[in-house]
């Protein structure tokens, strides 16, 4: 009796985990699947479009769009929140939907997210968007938009004001509505439906952690590509010098893309004839 008990206990407690929360486009009974990690104040629906265009020029392929801890419909995780965390929460999804991914792309913070989930789940490739394997000091637009959100709690009236006043505090139109997407309808009005604390203790992690290891490994099985934007700075040029040397074994790979931080909405078509002819045999 006692172990009954405790069986359905651990059950209960499985039960009320929180689970990370993922969209999956294309055939669901594909075999070969691409899982893709937003960046910062993000959430997979981002990808949607690319992710559908994808499938259709390679249909083969199913892509798992994935909401990061903390992010999107994927609530209500504790800490610690790191790149480690992330990853043992993507092994998690693999084991639970039965597919794991032959691919990993991440954009900014997840292009992190990715490099250090090839240590729990080894894909055949893994490509980092715009994002760089290095240790930093805090800075950039993401970070920039930490403080501004700080300042501007809510609640909002409506998401017209939310959008306002973030372009009162210099963020771009684009900018603000897209951010604006984080916003869900509670009694007093409308609020940000991040815990900022949770998503700062993510950036600290980010930025602290340096991942050049994982890339200059030569006993690394999985092919990393690197994608810089030329018009973003956010991957420095010796960055990417120092990714072409790491080429130890044959599966290290430097490209640049044509367009801004956010390739996938500047330059949708040049990023997806790239990793889609690139895409691993099958």
């Amino acid at each position: 009796m006692l172990n009954h008990d405790h069986n359905v206990q651990q059950n209960m407690n499985l039960m009320l985990q929180p689970k990370i929360h993922h969209h999956m486009v294309g055939d669901q009974r594909a075999v070969n699947w691409v899982y893709v990690l937003h960046g910062i104040f993000g959430a997979g629906r981002n990808w949607t479009s690319f992710a559908r265009r994808l499938v259709e020029a390679r249909p083969e392929w199913g892509v798992v769009l994935v909401d990061l801890r903390q992010h999107g419909h994927s609530q209500g995780f504790k800490p610690p929140h790191t790149l480690e965390a992330c990853a043992h929460d993507l092994r998690e999804l693999a084991e639970s939907i039965r597919h794991p991914p032959k691919v990993i792309l991440g954009h900014s913070f997840g292009g992190k997210v990715a490099l250090m989930a090839t240590l729990v789940l080894s894909p055949s490739q893994v490509w980092v968007i715009d994002s760089s394997p290095s240790r930093r000091t805090p800075s950039g637009g993401a970070y920039q938009m930490l403080e501004i959100l700080k300042r501007l709690p809510g609640p909002f009236r409506d998401r017209r004001e939310a959008v306002e006043s973030l372009q009162d505090e210099g963020v771009a139109e684009h900018v603000a509505h897209w951010m604006a997407t984080n916003l869900e309808a509670d009694g007093r009005g409308y609020s940000w439906c991040l815990d900022l604390t949770d998503i700062e203790s993510m950036m600290s992690d980010f930025f602290r952690q340096d991942l050049w290891e994982i890339v200059e490994d030569p006993h690394q099985a999985s092919e990393i590509h690197l994608v810089k934007a030329t018009k973003s700075d956010v991957v420095p040029i010796e960055d990417l010098k120092r990714f072409g040397r790491s080429n130890l074994n044959g599966r290290i790979f430097g490209h640049e893309v044509s367009g801004g931080h956010w390739l996938h909405v500047d330059n949708p078509d040049d990023l997806q004839i790239l990793i889609q002819d690139r895409l691993p045999g099958v």
